[in-house]
C-alpha cells in the first residue's frame, strides 16, 4: 500500500504566478472503470495510473489516462453521498478540475486569493516514496475548480496515492494528438463579462476573441481568455436571446449550472484522428455538402485535402494568420452535456468563428430530434 502524507503550507507574501499549462483534468464519473475503458477504446488515450482502495485510497477510484501532453483523470466515488456522489447526480459525468502545472504553487494560490479567487484548498505537501507534490486549489464557475500543481521533485507516474496501471492492452490505434488547445465553458446569460473579468483579475489572463453569432433560431456570445503564453485558452460562452433554446441553454439545463461543454484535443493530424474515433465508434454532427461547395469561396485555397475533409465532415476556418480544421463529437454521455473536438492549426490562432453557424444549425437539428426546441 503507497503511504501518503499531507501537510497543509503556510503561504508566503504576493507574488506573480506563472502559469505554464495543462496539469491535467478531472471528471467525476458514474463510474470510473467503465469511463476509463471508454476513453481508452473510444479516443485512443493510454490507461497509465490508478488510484482507490489497493493504493489507500478510501472514498474514491481514480484512472489516470494519457496520450503525449493530454492528461485526463476520471474519479468516482466509494459511497453514496459525498461531495463526488452530489456532483455526479446534480451534473452527469462531467469536469470537476482543470489543473494548471505551475513552479510555485504556494505563490499562485495567494496570488489568486489576494486577487478575490474563492479558497478551495490550501497550499498542501502530498508525498509518498516516489517524491512529493504541492497542490491547491480555487472555486471557478458553479461546482468546478482550478487546481495548481507543482510537481517538480516527483518520479512517480502522476502522483502521490497513484500506482501504475500494468497489463493494459495497447491502444488499438493511433490518436495522432499532442494536447488540450482549448477548453469551452458553457455559462449562464448576463455572467460572460463578469468571469472574463475573473481571469483578467485573479490570473493575469487577457481576453485574445470576441464572438457574438446569430443563427434563425438561436444565438450565443462568446469571448476567449488566455494566459500569458497562450497555452491555456478557454473560450467562454453564454445564451442570448433567439427564436429557440440554444444549444448553451440545453447544456446549462441539463448540467444543471455552468461547467465544461467541451475538451478540444489538438491533432496533428485530423483526417487520421477522426477516421480512428469514427471506426471505434465516436459520432459526430454532419456538415451539409453546401459547406464544402462554398470553402473557397470562404476560406481560399488551402494545403489539405478538401475531398478528404469533406468525406470526414470536417470544418475549416481561417484567420488571419492561417487556417484551422476542426471537428465536434456528438454529446460522450447520456445527457446531452459533454462533447469532444479535434482541432488542427495551420497557424490560425481563432477558434472557428465562420465554422460556429456551420456547428449551431448542425447541433439545432439534433436538439430536434431530442426534443428540446
Amino acid at each position: 500500500m503507497v503511504m501518503i502524507e499531507e501537510k497543509v503550507l503556510q503561504v508566503p507574501g504576493q507574488t506573480s504566478p506563472v502559469l505554464k499549462g495543462y496539469h491535467h483534468l478531472e471528471f467525476y464519473v458514474g463510474n470510473a472503470k467503465q469511463a476509463a475503458h471508454f476513453y481508452r477504446t473510444a479516443f485512443g488515450l493510454k490507461l497509465v495510473a490508478y488510484s482507490g482502495l489497493e493504493t489507500g485510497a478510501r472514498n474514491r477510484v481514480s484512472y489516470v489516462l494519457e496520450e503525449n501532453d493530454i492528461r485526463i483523470v476520471l474519479t468516482s466515488s466509494l459511497h453514496p453521498d459525498d461531495e463526488i456522489a452530489r456532483h455526479v447526480r446534480r451534473h452527469g459525468d462531467g469536469v470537476k478540475d482543470i489543473a494548471f502545472i505551475v513552479d510555485h504553487v504556494e505563490e499562485a494560490f495567494n496570488e489568486a486569493v489576494n486577487r478575490g479567487a474563492r479558497s478551495v484548498m490550501e497550499p498542501m505537501l502530498i508525498e509518498d516514496d516516489e517524491g512529493q507534490i504541492v497542490k491547491a486549489s480555487i472555486g471557478v464557475f458553479g461546482d468546478t475548480v482550478h487546481s495548481f500543481i507543482e510537481r517538480k521533485d516527483y518520479d512517480g507516474e502522476f502522483m502521490p496515492g497513484f500506482r501504475p496501471v500494468e497489463n493494459v492492452p495497447p491502444p488499438t490505434f493511433s490518436t495522432e494528438l499532442s494536447d488540450i488547445d482549448h477548453l469551452a465553458i458553457s455559462i449562464p446569460e448576463g455572467q460572460l463579462d463578469e468571469w472574463v473579468e475573473f481571469y483578467e483579475n485573479t490570473l493575469g489572463f487577457h481576453q485574445s476573441h470576441h464572438e457574438d453569432v446569430t443563427t434563425e433560431y438561436s444565438a450565443m456570445n462568446s469571448k476567449v481568455v488566455q494566459n500569458e503564453s497562450g497555452h491555456i485558452k478557454l473560450p467562454l460562452v453564454e445564451p442570448a436571446s433567439g427564436k429557440r433554446k440554444s444549444q448553451i441553454e440545453e447544456y446549462l439545463e441539463y448540467y444543471d449550472g455552468p461547467g465544461v461543454q467541451h475538451v478540444a484535443f489538438l491533432s496533428d493530424d485530423i483526417v487520421e484522428t477522426v477516421k480512428a474515433w469514427r471506426a471505434a465508434g465516436n459520432e459526430f454532427l454532419r456538415v451539409p455538402r453546401s459547406y464544402y461547395e462554398m470553402l473557397e469561396d470562404r476560406v481560399g485555397r488551402i494545403d489539405d485535402d478538401v475531398e478528404e475533409l469533406q468525406a470526414e465532415h470536417i470544418l475549416v476556418d481561417r484567420d488571419e494568420w492561417g487556417y484551422l480544421m476542426q471537428i465536434f463529437t456528438r454529446p460522450v454521455q447520456s445527457r446531452p452535456t459533454v462533447f469532444m473536438e479535434a482541432i488542427q492549426r495551420r497557424g490560425a490562432r481563432g477558434f472557428g468563428s465562420g465554422n460556429i453557424k456551420a456547428l449551431f444549425a448542425a447541433v439545432e437539428l439534433d436538439q430536434a430530434k431530442r426534443g428540446n426546441l
